[in-house]
């Protein structure tokens, strides 16, 4: 395990044949990659893509860090996602983010935009764009997140129990919160991390750059939001998706800050869909 913030061991995935146009999938804050799911990802390459997913800093298999004591910022996993696209060969990507991944997304296709041939993002809000008008997260979040000062994270069951509730509390509203399901894929992320203190970390970054915008952003940009995210709110999305000339805004009906897999066939067709200018083989590099 690497132990300096310049050069992290990331763990990363790969689905469907490196000749097909590439994806980068790069999830949100605490989140491993295994909250792309598997069998999400071979959907996506079942459509022709070369999916690659990885573990952010601080998570899943990726190198750790001391809890409260990280000595990396936003820019090193800006730059991360660009040295895992570097591992697979790839030169130019169709970069999927989501929540936090969302983010850093938009500041990858800012910072580099020759690596990046299309955009989405997913239950986000616009990078370096007033957002003090929009309505923040719903006060029913706002008191369950309050509880993660609470959480002991060293101690399993407890971090469980209060993650199954987070991901109950960011539920679609139009399907049923399959919490089985839930708890046994946090369960294994929490197992395979070894623990998942590290990756309250991600909620100390410092950094990014105070002069990059989105509205700078020259290329090809999918928001998908859900209507009922109670994180970042629809505005969120629809801000985002208005700051940028041409960009198309899905909107998931009763969504909230999930992939639901009620949900994943409307979000694979439009992930597919607008990345399919993007005809570059991955191995360019």
């Amino acid at each position: 395990m690497a132990t300096t913030a310049q050069r992290p061991d990331i763990f990363s995935e790969r689905f469907g044949s490196p000749k097909d146009p590439p994806i980068l999938l790069i999830m949100g804050a605490m989140a491993s990659m295994l909250w792309w799911p598997e069998t999400f990802c071979r959907q996506l390459a079942g459509r022709g893509r070369f999916v690659i997913r990885y573990d952010n800093r601080d998570t899943g298999l990726s190198t750790k860090y001391p809890p409260g004591a990280a000595p990396y910022n936003f820019e090193d996993m800006v730059d991360d996602a660009m040295r895992v696209l570097d591992d697979h060969g790839v030169g130019k990507a169709h970069v999927v983010g989501m929540s936090m991944g969302g983010m850093l997304a938009q500041s990858v296709a800012l910072k580099y935009p020759e690596r990046v041939g299309a955009l989405t993002v997913i239950s986000c809000s616009p990078l370096g764009v007033d957002t003090s008008g929009l309505p923040g997260a719903t006060e029913a979040y706002k008191e369950h997140s309050a509880q993660g000062g609470d959480v002991d994270w060293s101690k399993r069951e407890q971090v469980l129990d209060f993650m199954v509730n987070d991901a109950r509390a960011i539920a679609s509203t139009r399907h049923p919160f399959d919490e089985e399901r839930t708890r046994a894929m946090i369960e294994e992320d929490y197992d395979r991390s070894s623990g998942l203190a590290s990756a309250t970390n991600h909620f100390l970054l410092k950094g990014g750059d105070p002069q990059r915008t989105v509205r700078d952003l020259r290329t090809p940009l999918l928001v998908i939001h859900g209507t009922a995210d109670p994180l970042f709110p629809i505005e969120h999305g629809e801000t985002l998706a208005n700051a940028v000339p041409r960009a198309r805004l899905v909107k998931v009906e009763g969504g909230g800050h999930e992939l639901h897999p009620n949900d994943w066939p409307r979000i694979i067709e439009a992930i597919a869909a607008h990345g399919r200018s993007l005809t570059r083989p991955a191995c360019d590099m």
